[in-house]
């Protein structure tokens, strides 16, 4: 089995695709719409074949999760950047471009090495080795 994708519904769609193409070299497609439902959307596809749908609908409402508490649901996105070096290199990229560290590098009790952001909408993206 494999995932073939994860959608995330977003309050920007642009930024979004902006960031995830500009921090983890996603390559996104032509945006769709939909204009009877008033539904816009992107997929971004990664190297590894995993794809992340970004997609903006007036009437959403937010789902509750803030970034820093934990709720049932799908909690994080998991980027595995291939090294150590790489969790901390691309770290530093965050920090110094403001986004928050919620997460600093280090060796998890399950053996990943991994560092937590917040993308733009407050989203939890670990990044592992």
């Amino acid at each position: 089995m494999i995932i073939e994708h994860l959608a995330i519904w977003v309050r920007d769609l642009e930024l979004m695709r902006s960031f995830y193409v500009k921090y983890f070299n996603g390559k996104s497609n032509e945006k769709y719409r939909n204009d009877k439902k008033n539904f816009e959307s992107y997929f971004i596809s990664f190297d590894s074949g995993a794809r992340l749908e970004l997609m903006q609908m007036p009437g959403i409402t937010d789902a509750g999760n803030n970034g820093y508490e934990q709720f049932i649901g799908i909690t994080h996105l998991a980027v595995s950047v291939g090294t150590k070096e790489k969790v901390d290199e691309l770290t530093e990229v965050f920090r110094k471009d403001s986004f928050e560290i919620v997460g600093e590098p280090r060796w998890t009790g399950d053996g990943y090495y991994e560092s937590v952001i917040l993308d733009p909408e407050k989203n939890r993206i670990e990044i592992t080795a």
